[in-house]
């Protein structure tokens, strides 16, 4: 499935839009990777335990939303966009959303 944060594809014609969908994914974050990454921040450098579960749960996100278009009939999902919000004290949300579509081949 093409996804794309466009909200056009060049060469390509959309016949039907099908709606908006969305994949979310919340993740924790645990002492120990919180108490390393704040080592890392006072010397310096990139957490890449927090990288990590970023991509994860970004991939996470993106494929909820693509099994929603799929379900719908689409091929593709166009205007994408990702959004990281914090939940409490310790939790990362991940939303990523678009708009479900049918390109014509």
């Amino acid at each position: 499935m093409l996804v794309t944060t466009t909200n056009t594809i060049e060469g390509k014609r959309i016949s039907r839009y099908f709606g908006i969908v969305s994949g979310e994914t919340i993740i924790g974050a645990n002492v120990f990777r919180d108490f390393m990454a704040g080592i890392r921040d006072f010397f310096g450098g990139r957490s890449g335990s927090y990288e990590k579960v970023l991509r994860e749960a970004k991939e996470t996100a993106l494929q909820e939303m693509q099994q929603q278009a799929q379900l719908m009939g689409a091929n593709a999902i166009i205007g994408v966009d990702l959004d990281y919000e914090t939940v409490g004290e310790s939790m990362l949300m991940v939303t990523a959303a678009g708009t479900a579509v049918l390109l014509e081949e």
